[in-house]
């Protein structure tokens, strides 16, 4: 969750950007960014989403240090995180941005900058909530109507969409699948397996109806199971008790 603080040094965007923008906005202010690992760069090509927060800040005598925490939600499921230091402290009082690829080398480029060692200095717990990936879905014009039908079918669980949803989805004229990532917070038995979908549906009328399809094989004899919910934060409450039930 990004934490609000004025500072002229950092200013967030006015509208949300895609990771790859917010990825070359942070490269191009950093003066050390040719000092990054090829290999980083490369593996936030395939990012889905980004979160930027405020993770500390010193100050004194109209100097300033401040360090950020962004962090990227790359394909396979898997985080990366640069830190961002800026701070006023060379000639000129310039704003300037440093960015590493952990907290070691941010720690020592921070002991190096000129602030007096009682400066008072905060930091706040790191908590990551991404923002979504605004791109425009790309509906499929298929049989989604037979799609919604078959996804409902084959729904286990007794809380799963009624008769009302199927008889709104069989007016689907498109749809999408995509993966959702993140696995319950609640560690389950090893061998578990969890995957989150969200079916998107275009209605005739012009509408937008999603169904999220958790299937996992956290029950009793490991076999898969399919279950269906009108929200995400329905299907994650989900993932989190199956987890639990048979850890």
């Amino acid at each position: 969750m990004s934490v609000p603080y004025e500072t002229a040094a950092y200013e967030p965007p006015d509208s949300p950007e895609s990771p790859e923008e917010h990825l070359a906005r942070l490269l191009g202010r950093a003066l050390n960014s040719f000092e990054l690992p090829d290999e980083t760069i490369g593996r936030l090509d395939c990012a889905l989403a980004y979160d930027s927060s405020l993770h500390s800040a010193h100050h004194s005598a109209g100097l300033h240090r401040e360090t950020y925490r962004h962090t990227w939600l790359l394909a396979d499921g898997s985080w990366l995180t640069l830190w961002e230091l800026v701070h006023n402290t060379a000639p000129g009082s310039e704003p300037q941005h440093e960015v590493y690829v952990d907290e070691e080398e941010l720690r020592a480029a921070t002991a190096r900058l000129p602030l007096p060692p009682d400066a008072p200095d905060f930091e706040l717990p790191v908590t990551v909530q991404l923002s979504p990936v605004l791109t425009p879905r790309r509906y499929i014009p298929d049989d989604s109507a037979d799609h919604a039908r078959r996804l409902l079918r084959r729904a286990e669980n007794a809380d799963r969409p009624g008769a009302d949803t199927a008889e709104l989805l069989a007016t689907a004229s498109a749809h999408q699948i995509t993966q959702a990532f993140g696995r319950p917070s609640r560690a389950g038995r090893a061998g578990q397996s969890f995957s989150l979908y969200e079916h998107a549906f275009l209605l005739r009328d012009g509408r937008e109806v999603s169904l999220w399809e958790v299937e996992h094989t956290a029950t009793p004899d490991g076999r898969h199971m399919c279950e269906v919910y009108v929200s995400e934060d329905a299907a994650r409450q989900a993932m989190e008790r199956r987890a639990a039930q048979v850890s």
